[in-house]
């Protein structure tokens, strides 16, 4: 999987390659994906009110993760996070992958 050039929040430790906000019939909806500085990749997405971050074993040979690669997955309530901004978000998906919850 190589990494976009034009990143969203760029950092050598952590950077989103896209993300995607809607609001449709009263509900928000999130997704995207990036790449973390050891080589894992990661994506994420709205549930609800939970922010669901998956994380993939480092340096997939392919473009789309299987569910044998996801080595964490964490879920974060994101009452008080205003999802329908991207620094907001990126900001709880950083924290959510940054924290011990997620194996390295």
């Amino acid at each position: 999987m190589s990494v976009a050039s034009g990143r969203h929040f760029p950092d050598p430790e952590f950077a989103i390659e896209d993300m995607w906000l809607g609001v449709f019939s009263d509900k928000v909806f999130a997704s995207g994906f990036g790449q973390l500085g050891d080589g894992r990749s990661f994506a994420f997405r709205i549930e609800g009110h939970w922010l669901v971050v998956e994380v993939y074993r480092a340096w997939l040979s392919g473009p789309v993760p299987q569910p044998q690669d996801v080595v964490a997955t964490v879920r974060r309530d994101v009452v008080g996070v205003d999802i329908a901004d991207k620094r907001s978000l990126a900001a709880a998906v950083r924290d959510a992958v940054a924290l011990d919850e997620v194996p390295h």
